[in-house]
């Protein structure tokens, strides 16, 4: 099958300009119930778009359990949602096989599907979770599939999985591990509002009746846009930059004394893959053929930010991972440009 980034030059603009078109009225309903916080939409989005999976960071009432709820109902995706605790188990979230017995007396395994068998999930703060339970998101997250009892079952298509993340308590949590937080493409930070949406926030949710999201995509046409990401050519200068950025957060491979006293421990290759397809469906986003440096510069931070490791040295002296990828970044920008 011929790609259509491929076919003729009018065919593939017609074509990204009308995922363009109607990628913006998915944003514009988004921000019609999230307020303020136009930034996050776009980049969980992104995350989705890249066929990835987003960890939502940041403090209760930020508006990050409505972003998940009205996002799976605005992309036309069946969603669950599931509150972590401690003592949730496994099977809540995967599901198990029970034995029936008939009428005839014949007795018979039937599966019961869990919460993971939908297209969007949603992990409502997932690090007070065990750390049983979280792995059985891994396998789900990676292959896109579960096992039950001996027997694979595969999952919807398209899956996502977006997890929320409740930074400031820690009695009663287990941090993700690397492998886990590896899993997500992206790990996205809300802040605080401004005054002036806060008071919007305030007088637009506690009136008597709200206009309920409405639906401006479908799951064909998300895998359409999926893609059309993956097609999407990148230049050779662009992917070298990526491959540069993510090598330089690495100690074995970065001799500068910067990273060689502050950091543990560098992103790793999937981050490589990570960063070529947010790029690219960042720059499908904005009506674009192909991503370009700018496109590294918006989406460094979400990228690597949680897939790097600090010393203790660092911690002491405040440098935070944010640092870490400017400072490398930083010094290739100009490199590249």
């Amino acid at each position: 099958m011929t790609s259509p980034l491929k076919q003729d030059l009018a065919a593939a603009r017609t074509l990204v300009t009308g995922i363009h078109q109607q990628l913006t009225a998915v944003r514009h309903e988004i921000a019609q119930h999230v307020y303020g916080q136009e930034e996050v939409i776009t980049q969980t989005l992104l995350g989705i778009l890249a066929g990835g999976h987003v960890l939502l960071k940041g403090v209760p009432g930020l508006a990050k359990t409505t972003l998940v709820t009205v996002l799976g109902t605005v992309l036309g995706l069946e969603h669950n949602r599931i509150q972590c605790t401690p003592d949730l188990m496994p099977s809540d979230i995967l599901g198990a096989e029970v034995v029936e017995q008939d009428t005839a007396g014949k007795r018979a395994f039937r599966l019961i599907k869990g919460a993971v068998f939908t297209q969007l999930l949603m992990a409502d703060e997932i690090n007070r979770a065990s750390p049983k339970t979280q792995s059985a998101l891994l396998q789900a997250m990676q292959e896109q599939q579960v096992t039950l009892a001996g027997t694979t079952y595969p999952l919807p298509r398209p899956f996502h999985v977006l997890a929320t993340l409740n930074p400031l308590e820690h009695e009663g949590t287990y941090p993700l591990p690397e492998a886990q937080l590896d899993r997500f493409l992206l790990e996205i930070i809300l802040t605080y509002p401004t005054a002036a949406i806060e008071r919007e926030i305030a007088l637009k949710t506690t009136g008597i009746q709200q206009k309920p999201p409405v639906a401006k995509f479908s799951p064909a046409a998300l895998e359409q846009a999926q893609n059309l990401v993956r097609e999407m050519p990148v230049a050779e200068r662009v992917a070298d930059a990526v491959i540069a950025l993510v090598q330089h957060t690495r100690p074995e491979q970065n001799n500068d004394p910067f990273i060689q006293k502050y950091v543990k421990y560098g992103a790793g290759p999937r981050a490589s893959q990570a960063l070529l397809l947010t790029t690219r469906a960042n720059a499908l986003l904005e009506e674009r053929f192909a991503p370009s440096l700018d496109d590294i510069d918006t989406l460094a931070l979400p990228v690597l930010r949680h897939r790097i490791g600090l010393t203790y040295q660092a911690r002491a002296d405040g440098i935070t991972t944010a640092d870490v990828i400017q400072h490398v970044w930083a010094g290739l920008r100009q490199q590249y440009s």
